[in-house]
C-alpha cells in the first residue's frame, strides 16, 4: 500500500459535525491534509464549509476520480460525489435515515478504493448509529461495516477477518477486547480465544507501527483483576490463561491487572499498549486525557483506518463551534500508519 496514494476522508453523517469539521481541518491545516480529499456530498461540504467560514467560504473542488486530488488547485477542499445528490439536505442536529444512508454510502465507497489499492489509507468522519439502524444499515457503526467490506474483498467469512478497536493518544492506547455491545455481552465476550486473538491482533499492528514488539498489558476483568477468585473466577480461567498461551507465542504480555491502576503504569510509559476487556473500560481513559487528541484506529484490516474518538455532536451541529483537532490528528496517524504499512 502506497503512502503516496491519496487518503479519502469520508464526511461523516451529514446533520452532525463531521462535514463541518472536515471543512474546518482543511482551512486551519492545509499542510496536513495535502493529498486528502472528501469522499461525500458536494453540497453538504458547501454548507458546512459556509458554516465554518461564512464571510469567504473555501472553495469546493469537485474530483473526477481519485487521481484528480493531486491536480486540485491550493486552498479549497476537494470532494468526490458519492453516489446521488443528497437532497433535501438534512437539518442540522436531526437523525435522518437518508443522513445514514449516504454515510454509509461514503464510507462503503472509500473502503472498496482502498482495497483496490487506488487509497493509502481511509479517514472516517463521525456517524450517528440511530441514523444508520433508520436507513436499515446492518451494521452498528464503521468497525463492523469496514470488517463486512474487507471479509466480502477477502472471500471469507466476517469471523474469520477479526478486527480490533485501538483508541489512541500521545500518552496512552488502549486495544477492546469487545466493541459495541451490551456490558452483558461484552462480559460473555471475555473468552480465551477472544482475548488471545485480541493480543494477537494489537501485537501484529504495534510491531509495524513501532518498527519493534511491543510491550502489552492486559486489564482484569473484576475489581483487583479478581483478588484471586474473591471478586470473580475470569482472571483465573480465562484471561490469564490466554496470556499465557499468548507469551507461549514469543509476545511480551504482561497481567492481568486491576484494571484501576494499569492505565497509569501505560501512561507513564511502562507498556505500549493496554488490552481492555470492554469498550467503556478502555475508552474512558483515553478520553478522559483529552478528545481532542485521540484518535480510534481499527485494527485487523486489510486497509488503514483512523477516526476521530468523538461523535456527531448534534447538539453543536451547524455552529461552526465543533474542533477539528482530533480529526487532524487521525489523519496524521493514517499517513503514519500508511508509510508502515
Amino acid at each position: 500500500m502506497s503512502a503516496q496514494r491519496p487518503i479519502a476522508i469520508t464526511m461523516g453523517d451529514a446533520a452532525g459535525i463531521g462535514p463541518e469539521i472536515v471543512a474546518m481541518a482543511f482551512l486551519q491545516s492545509p499542510e496536513w491534509l495535502a493529498g486528502c480529499f472528501v469522499a461525500g456530498d458536494l453540497a453538504c461540504m458547501r454548507r458546512a464549509a459556509a458554516v465554518v467560514e461564512p464571510r469567504v467560504p473555501l472553495a469546493i473542488a469537485e474530483l473526477d476520480g481519485i487521481e484528480a486530488v493531486l491536480r486540485a488547485p491550493p486552498r479549497c477542499i476537494p470532494v468526490m460525489q458519492i453516489g446521488k445528490p443528497l437532497e433535501p439536505l438534512p437539518a442540522w442536529g436531526e437523525v435522518a435515515a437518508a443522513a445514514g444512508a449516504k454515510a454509509a454510502e461514503c464510507v462503503t465507497w472509500a473502503a472498496r478504493a482502498a482495497l483496490q489499492g487506488g487509497l493509502s489509507a481511509v479517514v472516517t468522519a463521525p456517524l450517528h448509529k440511530e441514523a444508520l439502524a433508520a436507513a436499515g444499515v446492518p451494521y452498528p457503526g464503521h468497525t463492523e461495516l469496514l470488517q463486512a467490506e474487507a471479509a466480502a474483498h477477502a472471500g471469507v467469512a466476517v469471523e474469520d477477518m477479526p478486527v480490533r478497536m485501538m483508541l489512541a493518544n500521545e500518552e496512552l492506547r488502549t486495544v477492546l477486547v469487545s466493541i459495541h455491545v451490551s456490558l452483558r455481552a461484552a462480559l460473555a465476550a471475555v473468552t480465551h480465544d477472544n482475548v488471545l486473538q485480541t493480543l494477537r491482533i494489537a501485537h501484529a499492528a504495534l510491531l509495524g507501527a513501532l518498527g519493534r514488539p511491543p510491550r502489552l498489558a492486559v486489564a482484569g476483568v473484576n475489581p483487583h483483576a479478581g483478588e484471586g477468585g474473591l471478586f470473580g473466577r475470569e482472571e483465573i480461567e480465562v484471561v490469564n490463561p490466554a496470556i499465557a498461551a499468548a507469551r507461549g507465542e514469543g509476545l511480551d504480555v504482561h497481567g492481568a491487572f486491576a484494571p484501576d491502576t494499569v492505565f497509569m503504569r501505560a501512561r507513564r510509559g511502562e507498556f505500549d499498549a493496554v488490552i481492555a476487556m470492554y469498550h467503556d473500560q478502555g475508552l474512558i481513559p483515553v478520553k478522559y486525557l483529552g478528545v481532542e487528541k485521540g484518535v480510534n484506529v481499527t485494527l485487523g484490516l486489510p486497509l488503514v483506518r483512523t477516526s476521530p474518538d468523538h461523535g456527531t455532536a448534534f447538539d453543536i451541529a451547524g455552529t461552526g463551534r465543533a474542533d477539528p483537532a482530533s480529526l487532524i490528528e487521525a489523519v496524521r496517524m493514517a499517513r503514519a500508519l500508511a508509510r508502515s504499512a
